[in-house]
């Protein structure tokens, strides 16, 4: 008797312990008062050091010097001072703009389609990636600008029916950029918003001063009602299903810069999913790059974002490094053995050129890396190693996109007319420009806007539970309505 109470007491403590593993572990399953949370994510944006400002003002300068100051030189100077030379006409400018642009598409899937799927995973931090889309659509925006040149003439770009009965060139890719570009940043900032405004009012609530007046304004005078919380469901669900085409629209737009053109290398159908499965791919793995250094710099928020998160990211990342390696690969070996005797020469020289080595970085980054490591858990859960990974990936896409661009223009059909793409100094302290741009506007955004949607979190908490089944705890959720 003694024995069979010793068991079941033995039996009893490892649920407790199995129990509490898994309030640890997932976030959904280990609430805090709502109150407590409040202040946790008010905290984090008061909290300001001496260090913060350092950081802040150093990026300033940094965006000052390199990227309007390098842009300034262009424009007294003229694009002369760019290394794009016949026959390479679109340099590391370009290649800047896709990948900013890609970037940006991580916010629409991870808030969109996993809210879509209901993925609970996502909630504590689908604002990080929305921030993320808009910033990074605010950096790439400057590039269509920057390649212009002219750019007091940038107005022709925009299709209005002026006093000149001008109309811009519709067949020109910067038309195509603008017109793609802003409507994303349109419809990615309204989406940013429209979840954002019971959280406004929240430091509302708990602000005082400039702050109290500034987030009185931006919350719209939400007061929390049924009726209110009714319309912004229905409005998020909406636009949720809304911006997914404008996603995909957006960096098919993109690649259709190069699709269209008769140019070797570039004239390709599949270019559109191509770029969609870089452009998640890259953005995801910038979500989890920033989820790391929001955990390890701000205050609390170790407490919501997990190791669960990196490891569902993780999964997330591997599926879509098989799936851009089956594009990339699928686009080789059709072009290697149907394709014209200049494609071969593109694909020859991308792999035995004086640039291989991009080439063969590319493919590590997005392929070896990932698959050797992607698919442990305990690597998926080491916040730090999938910091470098992320980080890895993204050096890669950028690989990438230097080859479809640079690389590829340098070899086509002429083999008198092939050349080396060297990039100068101007076309280098741009894009470091724009990246510490992004990285001012989200520093400054950390201590305005609530990085974590409280009141998502709090409604997800409120529906998982654990439920005993048989003699274990299992965790369940039901739907909120």
């Amino acid at each position: 008797m003694a024995v069979d109470v010793k068991i079941l007491g033995n039996a009893s403590k490892s649920a407790e312990r199995h129990e509490e593993d898994e309030r640890q572990e997932h976030l959904m399953l280990d609430p805090k008062p709502r109150e407590e949370m409040n202040r946790m994510v008010i905290e984090t944006m008061t909290h300001t050091t001496k260090r913060y400002w350092i950081v802040v003002g150093t990026l300033a300068l940094l965006v000052a010097v390199c990227l309007f100051g390098a842009w300034a030189n262009m424009i007294a100077t003229g694009t002369g001072v760019l290394g794009i030379r016949r026959p390479i006409f679109w340099g590391v400018l370009i290649v800047t703009f896709v990948f900013w642009i890609g970037i940006s598409h991580a916010g629409t899937f991870v808030s969109a389609i996993l809210r879509v799927f209901k993925a609970e995973y996502r909630r504590p931090f689908t604002r990080a990636a929305e921030l993320m889309t808009t910033f990074g659509l605010a950096a790439g925006a400057l590039y269509p600008l920057i390649h212009l040149g002219r750019v007091w003439v940038f107005y022709w770009m925009v299709p209005y029916p002026n006093a000149r009965q001008l109309w811009p060139n519709f067949r020109s890719p910067l038309v195509w950029d603008f017109l793609a570009i802003t409507t994303y940043l349109l419809s990615s900032t309204i989406y940013l918003y429209l979840p954002l405004i019971p959280d406004l009012a929240m430091a509302r609530d708990r602000t005082k001063g400039w702050r109290h007046a500034v987030y009185k304004v931006l919350a719209l005078n939400w007061r929390g009602t049924e009726m209110e919380w009714h319309r912004l469901r229905k409005g998020i669900q909406i636009f949720a299903f809304a911006i997914i085409p404008v996603m995909f629209s957006v960096h098919t737009i993109v690649s259709w810069d190069f699709a269209v053109a008769m140019t070797g290398g570039w004239h390709s159908t599949i270019f559109g999913p191509y770029f969609i499965v870089g452009a998640i791919l890259s953005g995801v793995s910038a979500v989890v790059t920033i989820l790391y250094v929001l955990q390890k710099t701000l205050k609390n928020m170790d407490y919501f974002i997990r190791r669960e998160h990196f490891d569902a990211l993780g999964k997330l990342i591997l599926v879509f490094s098989m799936a851009w390696a089956y594009f990339f690969f699928n686009e080789y070996l059709l072009n290697w053995y149907g394709g014209e005797k200049v494609v071969k020469d593109i694909l020859t020289a991308h792999a035995t050129g004086p640039s291989a080595w991009v080439w063969y970085l590319m493919l590590i980054c997005n392929v070896a890396i990932p698959w050797l490591t992607l698919w442990n858990k305990r690597i998926r859960s080491t916040p730090w190693l999938m910091a470098i990974i992320t980080i890895l990936i993204n050096v890669g896409m950028y690989a990438e996109r230097y080859t479809i661009i640079p690389l590829t223009l340098g070899h086509q059909r002429m083999p008198f007319d092939w050349g080396i793409y060297n990039p100068r100094l101007t076309e280098l302290l741009i894009p470091l420009g724009t990246l510490f741009l992004f990285m001012l506007l989200y520093m400054l955004a950390s201590r305005f806007i609530p990085l974590v949607p409280v009141w998502e979190v709090q409604e997800g908490q409120a529906a998982h539970t654990l439920r005993k089944i048989g003699k274990g705890k299992v965790p369940s959720v039901s739907e909120l309505e």
